[in-house]
């Protein structure tokens, strides 16, 4: 059975920085485009970087210049290396395929960026 287990999150004072991991087990990872997502209070999940099985990525107009998405497939494991954080910028994290499948969604990692 898969499952993706994120790690990272915390609390944080505006322009700091963080870095969230997202552990997969099975072989979904090598395989396939992943993301990570956001759902700030109140507002729907949004995909805020992408991720390629070949390590192109690509950005949220939100993030992109302060956040970095990278990933080691031996490791099954994907990274967010968050900087120069926004309070805008909180909200829980989850990480899944590109485009993302119903059933993988976990419980996700808490970013609260304080002002």
């Amino acid at each position: 059975q898969v499952q993706l287990v994120e790690s990272g999150g915390g609390l944080v004072q505006t322009g700091g920085s963080l870095r969230l991991s997202c552990s997969a087990s099975g072989s979904i990872f090598r395989i396939n485009a992943m993301g990570w997502y956001r759902q700030a209070p109140g507002k729907q999940r949004e995909l805020v970087a992408a991720i390629t099985r070949g390590g192109s990525t690509n950005y949220a107009d939100s993030v992109k210049g302060r956040f970095t998405i990278s990933r080691d497939n031996a490791k099954n494991t994907m990274y967010l290396q968050m900087n120069s954080l926004k309070p805008e910028d909180t909200g829980v994290y989850y990480c899944n395929l590109n485009p993302p499948y119903v059933t993988y969604w976990g419980k996700g990692t808490l970013v609260t960026v304080s002002s």
